[in-house]
């Protein structure tokens, strides 16, 4: 198992809210003794949509579930749980689904997402977990517009125990990064894990300052950084998804933390995301705690979604 592999009762145990909502409602269309037919599967693909399942992904599935009905795959009401999870499942094809890691020291990790998403406490759990596998991990403060937000990391920084680096307020978040490349090669840090500003005047704005930042940190370390992850707030829903469109127009993302999954009945947004954006999932927010980060992986995420 990965520092990050987390027991399927533990991911059923934090994905409570969603659980009970996918099963409330399926069961209120999957009545004992009720026939398959096209009443049924209209319901059924009302509620999957209602699960922040996605459009496009509900209609393959109802697509599918017609098809298997017609070949008598599928016969009875109590059948149709069963084929929704292993079809689920099959649409996540073999992907690496891992941390970019880098061959020579440092791995450079830039980490975007709006302000409220849960970023800072995600970096807190990816920098926690990191360095209880025995890496040297530093974080830097590059959201310096934000006074909360320097603040926030220094206290996650101080309660993990990692290195930080930060300047006063409104500094140059390029400068932090310049500095932060600097201090992560010369002290031979396995990993440096940059914070990025949430939200500036404009998207333009924000969108500038993020490729500053990039190209800061591509001049002082050769193919970095190595891993852009993008946080994403669980309990927006759909409008994730607007958000993960927004930014991979300035950055090239390489993968997805979904924070909150914990306090949301939207958790088949996992699903949606797969559906609409070609950006894996990497790492799923679980709770408040540092430990409280897993990778994230379908089949175990759909066994604990369905009952």
């Amino acid at each position: 198992m990965g520092i990050f592999t987390k027991t399927l009762d533990y991911i059923k145990g934090h994905l409570g809210k969603t659980r009970d909502k996918i099963k409330t409602s399926l069961q209120s269309v999957l009545t004992f003794g009720r026939d398959i037919d096209d009443e049924l599967l209209e319901q059924l693909e009302e509620t999957l949509v209602s699960d922040d399942i996605g459009v496009e992904t509900t209609e393959k599935l109802i697509s599918d579930l017609r098809q298997a009905y017609k070949e008598k795959k599928i016969q009875k009401t109590e059948d149709i749980i069963p084929f929704l999870k292993e079809h689920i499942k099959s649409y996540w094809p073999e992907q690496d689904r891992k941390l970019n890691v880098s061959q020579t020291k440092p791995t450079v990790i830039l980490v975007a997402g709006v302000n409220g998403s849960g970023k800072t406490t995600s970096i807190a759990k990816l920098a926690y977990m990191l360095s209880r596998n025995k890496e040297k991990v530093i974080v830097a403060a590059c959201d310096t517009f934000r006074a909360a937000a320097v603040e926030q990391l220094t206290i996650w920084s101080q309660r993990i125990g990692v290195e930080i680096v930060k300047h006063a307020q409104n500094s140059d978040p390029a400068a932090v990064a310049y500095d932060a490349c600097a201090a992560a090669v010369a002290r031979k840090a396995d990993y440096l894990i940059l914070d990025t500003a949430g939200r500036l005047h404009t998207q333009k704005n924000l969108m500038k300052e993020l490729e500053k930042i990039r190209d800061v940190v591509v001049k002082q370390i050769p193919d970095a950084p190595h891993e852009v992850l993008l946080v994403l707030d669980a309990t927006t829903g759909q409008n994730a998804i607007a958000q993960a469109k927004m930014f991979t127009q300035s950055v090239k993302v390489s993968g997805i933390f979904l924070a909150k999954l914990d306090g949301t009945a939207r958790g088949g947004i996992v699903i949606a995301i797969k559906d609409q954006l070609n950006i894996p999932v990497k790492f799923i927010g679980l709770g408040e705690q540092p430990d409280d980060i897993a990778e994230f992986e379908p089949a175990v995420f759909v066994d604990a979604l369905f009952v």
